[in-house]
This record gives structure tokens, sequence and C-alpha cells, in this order.
């Protein structure tokens, strides 16, 4: 997962506004006690940053894998 995904994937599933509260106020012990933003400035993979969130916030599993891609042809 690239990190375009991984925040096209945040968006998709909390929303553009509580997606960005969640990766800057949100801390995961899965991530050492970390936000998701500090877990990515540290160079955690985006993958492990978004299977953290998702497990954190009850993203039922059949969302977590595959997102992040857009349709061919769109913004």
């Amino acid at each position: 997962m690239k990190l375009s995904e991984f925040n096209v994937a945040v968006d998709d599933e909390f929303g553009a506004g509580y997606g960005r509260v969640l990766l800057q106020d949100l801390t995961l012990e899965a991530l050492g006690g970390r936000t998701p933003r500090e877990a990515l400035g540290a160079g955690i993979a985006p993958r492990d940053v978004w299977l953290a969130l998702c497990e954190a916030t009850d993203v039922p599993a059949a969302r977590r894998h595959g997102v992040g891609q857009r349709e061919p042809g769109t913004r």
C-alpha cells in the first residue's frame, strides 16, 4: 500500500474530516503508542498503519484489504 492509497482508504472509510482527526489524535498501542501520523513519520509502512487503525476502530475485515485504489480513469 502506497501512502496515497492509505490516504484514500482513510478518507473512504472515515470521511476526510474525521479521518484527519484520527490520524492526528488517536494513539495506537499496536504502533508503539504513536498516532498514525507519527507512525508514518517514523517509517512504519502505510499498510501496517492502516491495519492497526482498522483494528482499533473496529473496521470489518471485509473492508480492510484491497482498499485505497481508485477506479481507473477517476481522480
